[in-house]
């Protein structure tokens, strides 16, 4: 059926098919292909926490404009992600619709959550230890490591419940970005598409189980360095502290992404009567 919204755009009835075939491929990619997009999905979003402290080392920008500021630098994470090509574990939530619809079989559903979101953390821990050597955190009289620890510690710090809440809201948002670039034909489409609602999660303080296989444990080697920013709870700053807000913030995103994103528009659009 062609689109009566204009040649520019896909309907929201022909995004969920589109968004239904692309997950059929992704899950039948074969080992080597998903496992080295996973790894470039961890690195690309591992670039949008670093534009993002780097955004928030400036003491001299007031809080909103550092948290929108913050959140339009981190955008660039989901655009190379979404235009360079990548499989981010969070927007491959989206493979619900597919199991759903009964084109694959929860095997693959689980193999592709499985191995992107472990080569995710492979790339992003290789982007901690890249970027720890290129001295970067130096930047600003060192204010960008003091806003890696503050931010590592920030999250860690916050309760379970928190944790998984801010991850539902973060990963809705996630992937209704990854539904609006889908709608798009061109590049620009797809990063102006992306933007808003990235840029509203970040600013939004929401947690991103991929992002902060990055912030994490480069705050941990940061303060294990000495860097400690005055006035900041770094109590949970450990590896006990760490592994409990991902795995919060890991099944906030499977939530907010496969249920509040994924089921809806399933239901709404792909369920056979």
């Amino acid at each position: 059926m062609t689109s009566n919204l204009g040649i520019d755009l896909y309907s929201p009835k022909e995004i969920a098919e589109k968004v239904e075939n692309i997950g059929v491929v992704k899950a039948n990619l074969p080992l080597r292909t998903m496992a080295m997009l996973g790894i470039l999905a961890g690195a690309f979003i591992s670039f949008g926490a670093l534009y993002f402290t780097l955004v928030a080392s400036d003491a001299s920008l007031g809080f909103a404009l550092t948290r929108v500021l913050g959140g339009l630098a981190f955008s660039l994470g989901l655009i190379l992600v979404a235009v360079a090509g990548a499989e981010l574990f969070t927007g491959n939530n989206f493979l619900v619709m597919a199991w759903a619809e009964g084109r694959i079989p929860f095997s693959l559903l689980a193999r592709n959550w499985a191995i992107v979101y472990v080569t995710n953390a492979v790339g992003a821990l290789g982007m901690v230890a890249l970027v720890m050597l290129s001295h970067h955190t130096d930047m600003n009289g060192g204010a960008v490591a003091e806003a890696y620890v503050k931010v590592a510690a920030g999250k860690t710090a916050s309760s379970f419940i928190t944790v998984f809440m801010k991850g539902v809201l973060c990963n809705a948002l996630v992937c209704l970005a990854v539904w609006l670039a889908t709608a798009g034909r061109s590049v620009t489409d797809k990063v102006l598409a992306i933007i808003f609602p990235v840029s509203a999660f970040v600013a939004a303080g929401f947690e991103h189980c991929i992002a902060n296989m990055y912030f994490i444990p480069m705050g941990m080697l940061l303060h294990a360095g000495g860097v400690v920013p005055a006035g900041v709870d770094l109590s949970g700053l450990t590896l006990a502290g760490m592994l409990s807000n991902l795995l919060a913030a890991t099944l906030g995103n499977i939530v907010g992404g496969s249920i509040l994103v994924a089921g809806v528009y399933y239901v709404t659009f792909r369920q056979r009567s």
